[in-house]
């Protein structure tokens, strides 16, 4: 049986994972958005939504842009330009 952790820590914990999750995304901009939702059911624009919302819960008003910017770490327009790949061509 494992000891309970203290909420405080939890939270602490919670926090780190999240912010190793962002790090990873955006250490890995091969990886595309609708890749992400197609496996997984969420994606970056998906976290930035969600950072939002929380961000909104806790009376801060956060722009889509800036919720955005704070999980590509760029701004959106600019990250497309860089990683975001065009359709897929099927090859026969």
């Amino acid at each position: 049986m494992t000891n309970p952790i203290p909420d405080s820590e939890r939270t602490e914990i919670e926090a780190a994972a999240f912010r190793r999750l962002v790090k990873h995304l955006r250490d890995s901009p091969d990886v595309q958005n609708i890749d992400l939702m197609n496996l997984a059911g969420f994606c970056r624009n998906c976290l930035s939504k969600w950072y939002r919302a929380e961000a909104g819960e806790r009376g801060l008003d956060i722009s889509d842009p800036a919720a955005r910017e704070e999980i590509y770490g760029m701004p959106y327009e600019e990250w497309k330009a860089l990683h975001q790949a065009g359709p897929r061509q099927d090859h026969k």
